[in-house]
């Protein structure tokens, strides 16, 4: 194949069998995390985002005595048995998590996020502090944006708990 020069990037251009050089668009770009695509995109990014955007809705709503939290139970197919699609989870005694996106990325997050939490109670022999809990979370969803061989998560969570102060309710995307 011939070269192609495009923002600075020499990068081998295919031919197609009746000789035409295939277009540079987004979809050369969606396996990488760190380039951009011509039009200034992270099309992982965009990916997880859209992801998200096609989940059902979830809410929180806190009050000073408490913290709900509410999900949509979308089933898409008529062979998913919806008893088994578990949209909030208990993280631990006092933390609940409910997500919006991509089911199995959730489960992923759920996993990691109560292994976090009986770490620390193993650890120190008290119960994770709700905001360690969502700081520790977030860190792991963004080592997975950043980080070669994986993908950003397609899942925006609210994980609701109690602390020294009253209910707490954090959004984590």
């Amino acid at each position: 194949g011939g070269e192609h020069v495009a923002g600075g990037l020499h990068r081998q251009a295919e031919r197609s069998r009746s000789g035409a050089r295939c277009k540079m668009g987004d979809s050369e770009y969606s396996f990488s995390l760190t380039t951009f695509s011509p039009s200034g995109k992270l099309v992982q990014i965009e990916y997880a985002l859209n992801a998200v955007a096609a989940g059902s809705t979830s809410l929180g709503i806190k009050a000073t005595n408490g913290v709900v939290i509410a999900t949509e139970k979308k089933v898409t197919s008529a062979l998913v048995d919806e008893t088994v699609v578990k949209k909030i989870a208990e993280i631990d005694k006092h933390i609940g998590m409910v997500y919006s996106g991509m089911g199995p990325d959730s489960r992923v997050l759920v996993g990691k996020a109560r292994k976090i939490a009986q770490k620390y109670m193993l650890t120190y022999g008290e119960p994770i502090p709700t905001q360690q809990l969502v700081r520790e979370l977030a860190s792991v969803m963004q080592e997975f944006t950043q980080s070669g061989g994986v993908r950003p998560f397609g899942v925006s969570l609210l994980v609701i708990g109690s602390g020294d102060k009253g209910p707490l309710l954090f959004q984590v995307d």
